[in-house]
């Protein structure tokens, strides 16, 4: 032992420890000496000196201390190198008091930050538990220590150490590294010499690397052992320990086991995409690198997630390496990584391949009879495993190696549903195969029609984009937009050349980097000119951008990102011969869809058995002997991989393509500058980097008054059927990929808990979505032929068709001096003025999409794949050209297959033209009727001078879907038998404020209920005027005690202003968003005194609420348990909140607070909501509305299975519900027998046991001191066990109710 005197303190040292990471220290007069002459002296030039320039000032590094520590424990005894710590009395009291010992103590020392202060808390504020202090001082007769800092050692890290030599340097190791694959050489998991060669890999695959925020950084943690073994050890002290110091323990095993994920899911991708590119040993010596590091250092946990290894089997099982699989079957053995089916089916592929003449006959014996014995047997892995290409065959040959007389018995799949609101729909036909006859299908649809709309479908999806004619530019090109248009051209050509040449340089110099090592074989993912392809369709984008909007930099790698990985898995699939297979079952599929869409009658005259997820399997199962997969066998990229990708073309745009300044000058010299530039916006005290286009590109672009418009395959609707959701992978566009839950992608809970549920679980959430895309549609063409000529006129406010923002009129610029308050004014103004105008334009965008799609496929039958967000409520996946939308959007699509009206489809008809105007909501069915047939004469004239006569149907609450009803009224009339008339047309039923119907029928609400009629009444029941009334007569109440805000709002209390309030306040709107609901639509009002909106507005909020929680009690109630269980789970249990629909979907609210994380690096760090601190004011607010989501989907879901089953046509808008005028009444019978049905379950007493099961406290997670934490966890026990009062409604009165929805 050593002693180093050091600024006056003596450190011992090692011998072993190197004194060359010692810094010598310089006196600092010498070095002031030294440059005094250069600081006195100035040079007389115009050119400044580099000698000159100050020296930048070097930060002087932290020398670390180290010493010998003798650790001894139970069982042996262990020499480490520690580093030199003070402890204050209170650090040697903790740990005295504790059972941890040094390693353990010192990773958790930095974590606790001792709160001194006290807050007050009372049982209705229990998130203050947060601030608590962690540690209770002790007394001094706990331990007698001496207050002055004591010097201890804290063991330290491998990384930690200073570097120790072993034969080689870091110099050495560099020159070491190659960049082929071929180069890279072979490397044994078990050789000796992997710590020599793995440290070469580390310093090209580092997953660490840059992994760690540079705030809110990850700390130090423990093994997971050393972790188990600690939490094991405090649990069985008799000392009561300290709440902090546990939550402690487990933030840190939270934070390495987020970290491991995090590796685990990087490392399986860039195996598989090494492999893809023809660089497997690359990614093989990713895996042993990050063994060597598991083994040897004390930061990295051993990754244990199989998904990492399977996709190194699968890499070597394609190559027939079985001598390599063993090494890294052995390695996940070792850490008692249990093998799955994947596992299975590559290594009796990779046996398959090598057994050419019975030389791995031994090696297939060991596995088969290992695959046994671990519950795999042979029938097991050919059923359930994932096939590409041969492997099939090859795992087949290996199985039949070892018993020759094996044959594959493929177990059919269980298509049934196991839920009691649909067992019912369960018969023995759906068991059974029978085909169907399409040589005599005598619908809309022919085979020969049906083959060529699936083949124009599968050429839109494998070329990834559509283009179609723009609608603004109708008129002939001039000479000057010719010369534009010539000029962009040019600049297109030019941009495709530059990048492609500035990507195979970038990837060059990616590759010789220790980042870009890492993204190398994600940029080879697909072919360059797809690269270039991408990058040059963004930039289209991006010359398109608003003057007020721009995206940041992060959503549009992402995006970009994106569109590279959906294009890669598309590819994928062909290089597979999954698509083959999609293809082929997929042909049946269609054919037997063509089919059973024969003409319809007026009324249904059979029932459908059978839907079309259960058809598809049938034909799924015949087809599985042979060929690939449906599914891919695939590892997901993660999302700092996509932003890299994204990042790296996007460095092309911004640096390579370059527009030329004289361009619109005329001028022939060319002066390139760069395209696009980057500025920074400030959102309140975040400042965001976004993307612009330069303004030359920006007017070059609107001068050139493009005639196309181009769009990606999945914002289009399909030319075909889609393919039924038979899995979260597999359902929607044939090969575009299609997500079945729209998940951000941190919200990994409820990805794992949809992987974790029975697929039987989640048929009828399939099933739904399935009925809603094999509904097919097409445009209607007279409808959007007027559209389109009020567009192209420049729009109209009136008639809801957005105007051109360059109609908009500047504010007036205000003449002679202005003082502050004025300019204040004049900014306010220009501020208004640059807000609207960018939403004039983003509307404006919005509808020219839309109408240009719809004149592409207005010749067409088209129809829309469907998937829901996390709640269960279903949307169309096509953005653009949707049923789900304004009335515009509404207005131009109707059924592609018709129906007679039959004796009543006229007088519906008639009705859902009475109910567009919004004239009639508090007369009775009859009455309305009379009023239709009262201004038949407006109707025809609606009908056939839409634009140039009466157009009565412009004061319409809804005019473009007015507007069309008239038309086909018109039709129909005239017809010779309007029974007999085919109409296409849908008919709405809307529910009565549905969120309302759904809070009143939980808490059995007999006067709520009767308000949003769940009870039977001769005239509808409009609970908004209803409260308007109850404000009304509060307001006269406030008049007679003198409030002036009152008698201002004298003749202003309307159902308009408090109908949007009341609308949301079921889906938690708070005081001030109502406020401002109500300000809105006060501004809105001419004659109302402006300056007394905002007092108003507050006024009557409250008022609004007061009547809203004396006309629902039980609904206020109820909603307030929503919202308490919510905060207490989210504050005391540190969890999101998550529930199981009726229908069996589980879903997890993805509310968590954020942390900075770095933003300059490949493998940063990416949240995920399971290791994240859950924001509880979101989690609260959110849960009731999000639980009324989900029960209004699954009364949704239901009544559409229902329809189907009963054989009509039904879609969705949430709660608005559409078929064809003759089978509303058939449509109307079955929701509210399924609103019954759901009801009578015990909805909140399900709730209420999943929240207890899932989130209560045990007996010994209580430590009995009386503290807050205690009486916290006895009230979240209590409040999700006590559920709220409800009602004595009948909910059988629903049925015969007529305006439930209407």
């Amino acid at each position: 032992m050593k002693n180093w005197q050091l600024n006056g303190m003596t450190v011992p040292t090692n011998d072993s420890v190197t004194t060359t990471n010692v810094l010598e220290r310089t006196c600092t007069l010498c070095k002031q000496t030294s440059n005094i002459y250069t600081k006195l002296v100035r040079h007389q030039s115009t050119h400044t000196n580099p000698s000159m320039k100050p020296a930048r000032k070097r930060r002087p590094r932290g020398v670390k201390k180290y010493f010998d520590v003798l650790i001894v424990g139970e069982n042996s005894t262990i020499e480490q190198k520690a580093k030199v710590k003070k402890l204050t009395s209170h650090d040697l009291n903790l740990f005295a008091t504790t059972n941890l010992n040094l390693n353990e103590f010192y990773k958790l020392k930095d974590l606790m930050r001792i709160n001194k202060t006290f807050v007050e808390h009372t049982y209705n504020n229990l998130t203050i538990i947060e601030n608590m202090p962690g540690i209770v001082e002790a007394t001094s007769s706990t331990i007698d220590v001496p207050m002055q800092s004591v010097i201890m050692p804290s063991i330290s890290s491998v990384n930690d150490l200073p570097s120790v030599s072993h034969g080689y340097t870091s110099d050495n190791i560099a020159s070491e590294t190659v960049e082929s694959d071929r180069e890279y050489g072979d490397i044994m998991l078990n050789n000796n010499e992997m710590k020599y060669k793995s440290l070469n890999i580390l310093e090209e695959f580092d997953p660490f690397q840059q992994i760690v925020p540079s705030s809110n950084a990850f700390q130090p943690e423990l093994l997971e052992d050393e972790t188990q073994e600690a939490i094991e050890s405090m649990e069985g002290e008799d000392v009561k320990e300290d709440t902090k110091v546990k939550s402690e323990v487990q933030k840190v095993k939270s934070e390495s086991l987020a970290k491991q994920e995090i590796v685990s899911r990087t490392l399986a991708a860039y195996i598989e995409m090494c492999s893809q590119a023809n660089m497997l040993q690359k990614g093989l010596n990713a895996l042993s690198a990050y063994k060597y590091r598991s083994l040897h250092s004390g930061t990295s946990l051993p990754i244990k997630d199989i998904n990492v290894y399977n996709a190194a089997l699968k890499s070597l099982a394609s190559k027939g390496n079985f001598t390599k699989m063993q090494e890294v079957i052995r390695y996940a053995q070792s850490l008692q990584v249990a093998l799955n089916v994947q596992s299975y089916v590559a290594i009796f592929e990779c046996l398959g391949k090598c057994n050419i003449h019975n030389n791995h006959l031994k090696d297939i014996r060991i596995w088969a009879k290992e695959a046994k014995w671990n519950g795999f047997t042979f029938d097991k892995i050919m059923n359930e495993g994932i096939f590409h290409n041969d492997g099939r065959k090859y795992v087949l040959s290996a199985m039949q190696a070892y018993d020759k007389e094996y044959i594959p018995e493929y177990i059919p799949p269980n298509v049934q549903y196991d839920n009691s609101l649909l067992n019912e729909l369960n018969n023995d036909e759906q068991l059974c195969h029978n085909g169907r006859n399409v040589e005599h299908a005598t619908g809309i649809f022919t085979r020969e029609k049906m083959e060529k709309m699936i083949s124009k479908q599968m050429d839109i999806e494998k070329s990834g984009y559509v283009t179609v004619k723009n609608i603004e530019n109708t008129s002939e090109p001039t000479q000057e937009i010719l010369k534009y248009r010539q000029a962009f051209d040019d600049h297109i050509k030019m941009w495709e050349e530059i990048g492609l040449d500035a990507f195979n340089r970038n990837l060059v110099g990616l590759s010789a980097t220790k980042l870009g090592n890492k993204l190398e074989p994600f940029m080879r993912s697909i072919p360059v000119k797809d690269f270039v392809s991408i990058m040059i369709d963004e930039a289209k984008v991006l010359a398109q951008g608003s003057e007020t909007y721009s995206p940041t930099v992060g959503l549009l790698y992402r995006d970009l990102g994106n569109r590279v990985y959906a294009r890669f898995k598309v590819l994928y699939k062909e290089k597979t011969e999954v698509l083959d297979k999609i293809l082929q079952v997929h042909s049946k599929y269609c054919n037997d869809y063509v089919s059973c869409h024969s003409e319809l009658d007026v009324l249904p005259t059979q029932f459908e058995m059978k839907n079309s997820r259960q058809i598809w399997q049938r034909f799924e199962y015949d087809e599985r002997p042979t060929g690939s997969s449906l599914e891919l066998d695939h590892q997901p990229w993660v999302p700092t991989v996509l932003q890299g990708v994204g990042k790296f073309l996007y460095n092309i745009i911004m640096r390579d393509f370059k527009i030329d300044a004289n361009v619109m000058r005329g001028n022939k010299t060319k002066n390139h500058i760069a395209a696009f530039y980057t500025i920074f916006r400030h959102y309140g005290r975040i400042v965001k980097e976004e993307v612009k286009p330069h303004p030359i590109l920006s007017k070059l672009y609107r001068a050139s008054a493009q005639e196309t418009l181009k769009f990606p395959a999945y914002q289009v609707p399909m030319t075909c059927p889609p393919i039924p959701w038979l899995s979260l992978n597999v359902g929607g566009y044939l090969v575009t990929p299609t997500e079945f839950v729209r998940l951000p992608h941190q919200a990994v809970t409820q990805k794992q808990r949809l992987q974790d549920s029975p697929i039987e679980q989640l048929y009828p959430s399939f099933d739904a979505l399935n009925q809603l895309a094999a509904v097919p549609w097409k445009v209607n063409r007279r409808i959007l032929e007027c559209i389109i000529k009020v567009f192209n006129k420049g729009g109209s406010a009136k008639l809801n068709v957005p105007e051109h923002p360059a109609t908009l009129a500047p504010p007036t610029p205000p003449s002679g001096e202005l003082d502050k308050a004025q300019k204040f004014q004049v900014f306010r103004q220009k501020l208004q003025y640059r807000r609207k105008k960018s939403e004039m334009y983003s509307l404006w965008c919005d509808c020219l999409y839309r109408l240009s799609l719809a004149n592409h496929y207005k010749e067409d039958i088209f129809w829309l794949p469907h998937n829901m967000d996390f709640r269960g409520r279903v949307y169309p996946v096509p953005p653009h050209l949707n049923h789900l939308g304004s009335d515009l959007a509404r207005s131009i699509l109707v059924f592609a297959e018709g129906r007679p009206l039959g004796p009543k489809g006229l007088d519906w008809l008639k009705l859902h033209m009475v109910n567009l105007t919004g004239l009639k909501k508090r007369d009775s069915i009859e009455d309305r009727l009379q009023f239709a047939n009262e201004i038949m004469d407006k109707v025809f004239d609606s009908a056939d001078h839409p634009l140039d006569g009466e157009m009565w149907w412009v004061s319409s609450d809804e005019p473009w879907q007015t507007l069309a009803v008239c038309m086909e009224i018109a039709n129909a009339v005239r017809s010779p038998n309007p029974e007999k008339y085919i109409s296409h047309f849908p008919v709405h039923q809307d529910g009565s404020c549905n969120g309302l119907q759904h809070y009143a029928a939980l808490g059995r609400d007999s006067a709520g209920g009767y308000s949003v009629n769940l009870s039977p009444a001769s005239k509808p029941q409009d609970v908004y005027s209803a409260v308007a009334a109850l404000v009304e007569e509060r307001r006269l109440k406030d008049v007679e005690a003198g409030n002036q805000i009152a008698k201002v709002l004298d003749g202003f209390v309307r159902r308009k202003v408090i109908k949007q309030t009341v609308m949301t306040t079921v889906y938690g709107v708070t005081r001030y968003g109502a406020r401002l609901q109500i300000a809105r639509q006060l501004k809105d009002i001419d004659e109302f005194p402006k300056e007394y909106v905002w007092s108003s507005s507050q006024y009557l909020t409250s008022k609004t609420f007061e009547s809203l929680r004396s006309m629902f009690t039980s609904t206020r109630e109820i909603q307030d348990w929503f919202t308490e269980c919510a905060r207490l789970i989210s504050s005391v249990c540190g969890a999101n909140v998550e529930w199981v629909t009726p229908l069996g979907l589980p879903i997890v609210q993805p509310y968590f607070r954020y942390k900075m994380t770095t933003s300059n690096g490949f493998y940063e760090t990416f949240h995920m909501d399971k290791y994240s601190k859950p924001n509880v004011m979101k989690q609260k607010n959110a849960f009731p509305p999000n639980f009324i989501h989900s029960l209004d989907s699954s009364h949704m879901m239901l009544t559409s299975l229902h329809c189907e089953r009963a054989g009509i046509t039904f879609v969705s808008v949430h709660d608005c519900y559409w078929t064809h005028p003759s089978t509303v009444n058939i449509m109307n019978k079955i929701c509210r027998e399924q609103f019954v049905a759901l009801h009578s379950e015990p909805i909140l007493e399900n709730l209420s046991i999943f929240l207890s099961e899932k989130y209560s406290y045990n007996t010994k997670d209580f430590n009995c001191d009386g503290s807050v934490g205690d009486a916290a966890k006895r009230k979240l026990n209590k409040v999700l066990r006590q559920l709220p009062r409800t009602g004595d409604f009948n909910i059988e009165e629903v049925l015969d109710s007529i305006y439930f929805f209407s």
